[in-house]
């Protein structure tokens, strides 16, 4: 991953050098959306031919970890669990009770209860990404991600909602029609209209896109901070700012978590109000 120099004067030492500190002569090499762009590992990434990069690589990697992790807990599993096992079921059972059934309802909700288990857990591991060693990148904060899963979600809502209700009941369930309103009403429908069909599945995906692009954003701020400013008098500052790289791990760590459970919550909620018969 390539980024430009900060000055065009050769004498001056390149921002994206690993030996570049405050008073050497080069500016700080503050994150931007460069830091989100990747060379391919293979490919060529012009827009004429296909390619694979480094958050590709990581999706990829992560759906095998936890389709191994599953499988191996439940490939045999026993009566009395083993450790493997119990960590994969206090997992389920998290999503299928906390989640599924407290909004769903559990006559409803057990069919949909693999889905959402694994959205979960693939949102989940997608942000832990941004904190593993070597890796150190949120694959989910690149928008595609999130799309195609709001995507996945969103055709999943509008299918049930017909499904359930029809055509004139997929209407009245996207509008909110309510001829108690009067006079409002079709105000009030075209505004639900639009929130639903158009604004619901988007910010579905950037409320995950956006806080992962944020939280890494920050977390590389202060982390080339620690290095930048490690030389003569800076190297307090460098001390802070590593103690501030410590303190924005530990809480991105947890809300890599929650923006995971929050995914999964508001997809129920969609699926709850595709399934609840409209009054």
């Amino acid at each position: 991953m390539k980024e430009p120099a900060v000055s065009a004067d050769p004498t001056q030492v390149l921002a994206f050098e690993t030996d570049c500190h405050i008073f050497d002569g080069c500016g700080f090499p503050a994150p931007g959306l460069h830091s989100f762009l990747f060379e391919p590992l293979w490919g060529n990434a012009d827009g004429n031919g296909m390619y694979f990069n480094k958050p590709m690589l990581l999706a990829l990697l992560g759906s095998i970890i936890i389709v191994g992790f599953f499988w191996a807990a439940f490939n045999k599993p026993k009566v009395v669990p083993g450790k493997l096992q119990m960590v994969a079921e206090a997992g389920y059972d998290f999503i299928r009770r906390g989640v599924v059934y407290e909004t769903i309802g559990k006559k409803e909700g057990e069919k949909y209860v693999p889905l959402i288990v694994t959205l979960f857990f693939f949102v989940w591991m997608m942000n832990l990404w941004s904190i593993i060693p070597v890796a150190q990148f949120p694959v989910t904060s690149i928008i595609a991600y999130p799309m195609v899963l709001a995507l996945v979600v969103y055709v999943l809502w509008v299918s049930l909602t017909f499904k359930r209700h029809g055509f004139v009941g997929f209407f009245k369930n996207v509008t909110g029609y309510d001829k108690s309103l009067g006079a409002v009403l079709p105000l009030s429908m075209t505004i639900e209209f639009f929130s639903n069909l158009l604004v619901r599945p988007f910010t579905h995906a950037v409320r995950l896109f956006a806080n992962m692009f944020a939280g890494h954003t920050l977390l590389l701020l202060f982390t080339i901070a620690s290095w930048y400013l490690l030389n003569g008098i800076g190297i307090a500052y460098a001390g802070v700012s590593f103690v501030m790289t410590i303190i924005m791990t530990a809480f991105e760590l947890f809300i890599q978590a929650v923006q995971a459970y929050v995914f999964v919550l508001l997809t129920c909620t969609y699926i709850q109000g595709a399934l609840a018969e409209h009054h």
